[in-house]
């Protein structure tokens, strides 16, 4: 296959705003599908997780049961090597690093006048369910992604669901994850019904407060038509990156970097932005020499985000390359230019950023310590990484002295009065004066 080198001022509009909203039409196209797989599990429970998980993970018998059991952890742990399991040690303690320094106080309060004080105290979520997908792949690190900074917040209840196997075995890395993090409780069960067991709760799996963790066009479907039920956190859904590069950058560098988030399915997106039409042309022509050398199913699904979502473009500038990217707002974002922190100062809108030739994508994705769970389809512009802020929430906390109450007490009475609401500023007026339970 050969890789096209396109100039961005020469696409139609169209064509720009089909990259621009990569896979989020399709989708679109799909609720109805997913609405019908929501509505089931509702009338049916755990009997729908059963027949569904059959139909789609092809997992024709599920004799363990829907619950992994303790020695189901304990077998993972025996068949992983321990290189493996020193890499996951190795990037739960980085995640755990970065994101220790992210928990807030538990109460703090500041003075807003003498005798007034004002704060907020952070408790954690009560419950949390994090979805671990598998269809193209073993994902581990997802798991620690999601799960450290629910760890550190001090979350009470941890459930993990994630799709099994033809045989209805779970990956032995995302057990063995599991258990170093301290969570026990996970469900063999993934795509839309999965989210909707998490959602509305079945027989088997009681239901969580908020769902968090990237999957398929169904598992972001379905937490779109659930977000009225459930707090569904982040949107997260088919991998997408960007690479800014001028004519500075390391062509086979730049490719290998480019194809990170692109071997992850056929759904991604993967571009490249560069004013260089020389560096463009190389990186294509290592990309039509790299792709038959991938194993399957990589080589599809590269083959088909190149046919799709994804593209080499040649733009005016390397400011025009900044502003596509800030429209754009990737999930991740590498860039390889001369000076690689005066190009950060021109982006806005990007989930997580890479600078220099030095990080792949790879290392954040596993060992760098900052989240690599982010938001996609354009979120970058309002949400952010997943921390642990997404697993607290702040409750505000007064406290008043007398001193402090009469200070309030006639500007209160004053907005309350002009505003319209009588028994507001009675509660300041009267406060004094109680004519005891005859007299009211």
């Amino acid at each position: 296959m050969k890789i096209p080198v396109k100039y961005w001022a020469d696409l139609s509009l169209e064509e720009k705003k089909r990259i621009l909203s990569r896979s989020e039409a399709d989708i679109s196209q799909i609720l109805p599908v997913v609405q019908k797989i929501i509505d089931r599990v509702k009338r049916e429970g755990d009997s729908a997780l059963y027949d569904l998980t059959r139909r789609f993970d092809k997992a024709e018998t599920i004799v363990p049961g829907l619950k992994v059991k303790p020695e189901e952890f304990e077998r993972a742990e025996e068949i992983l090597s321990g290189e493996v399991k020193e890499a996951i040690r190795f990037g739960i303690r980085n995640t755990r690093l970065f994101h220790e320094k992210q928990k807030p106080e538990g109460l703090n309060f500041i003075e807003i006048l003498p005798g007034l004080l004002s704060g907020e105290r952070a408790t954690p979520i009560d419950s949390v369910g994090l979805y671990v997908p598998r269809g193209r792949g073993s994902f581990p690190s997802m798991l620690y992604m999601l799960a450290v900074p629910a760890v550190v917040a001090g979350v009470k209840r941890i459930c993990v669901i994630t799709p099994p196997a033809e045989d209805s075995s779970l990956d032995p890395g995302t057990l063995f994850t599991a258990r170093e993090c301290g969570i026990g409780e996970i469900y063999r069960i993934g795509g839309a019904q999965g989210i909707a067991a998490l959602a509305l709760g079945t027989e088997s799996i009681p239901k969580v407060l908020k769902i968090l963790g990237p999957g398929s066009r169904y598992v972001s479907a379905a937490k779109r038509l659930l977000s009225s039920v459930v707090d569904i956190g982040m949107p997260a859904g088919p991998s997408e990156s960007v690479v800014i590069a001028d004519e500075t950058a390391d062509p086979w560098k730049v490719t290998l970097d480019l194809l990170v988030e692109a071997e992850h399915g056929s759904d991604s997106s993967a571009l490249l932005f560069t004013p260089s039409y020389d560096l463009g042309s190389k990186v294509a022509l290592y990309l039509s020499n790299l792709l038959p050398t991938l194993p399957e199913p990589r080589r599809s699904f590269v083959r088909d985000v190149f046919s799709g979502y994804g593209g080499i473009f040649i733009t005016l500038s390397l400011e025009e390359s900044c502003e596509i990217t800030n429209t754009f707002a990737p999930e991740h974002l590498s860039i390889h230019t001369r000076e690689p922190f005066d190009t950060l100062s021109r982006i806005r809108n990007a989930s997580e950023i890479l600078l220099g030739s030095n990080i792949p994508f790879s290392g954040a994705n596993y060992a760098a310590g900052v989240n690599a769970v982010l938001p996609t389809g354009g979120f970058a512009k309002t949400y952010s990484a997943v921390s642990v802020r997404d697993f607290v929430k702040y409750s505000s906390v007064v406290y008043a002295t007398e001193k402090g109450y009469n200070t309030l007490k006639p500007q209160v009475e004053t907005l309350a009065l002009y505003e319209g609401f009588y028994t507001h500023a009675k509660a300041f007026s009267e406060r004094d004066k109680d004519p005891g339970i005859g007299g009211v």
